[in-house]
């Protein structure tokens, strides 16, 4: 994939992808809440970074190297 082509795709998944993502972590997080009761902060701080970082795992390829320069 060409350098044009990932900044293209990096952008798209951050305007479309990452704010789905965000809705299903919340969502996750509350069904949770639901379901067992509200975690300790303790637990509850590493689920959410947990959270954050697995949504660009799928898509280390196209975020590699988008900040350099041509």
């Amino acid at each position: 994939m060409s350098l044009k082509q990932r900044k293209r795709w990096s952008l798209v998944l951050l305007l479309v992808w990452m704010p789905i993502w965000i809705v299903i972590a919340v969502t996750l997080m509350n069904w949770l809440d639901a379901r067992f009761g509200r975690m300790p902060i303790w637990a509850e701080v590493p689920m959410y970074v947990f959270l954050a970082f697995v949504w660009v795992v799928p898509f280390r390829r196209v975020f590699r190297g988008v900040g350099r320069g041509e």
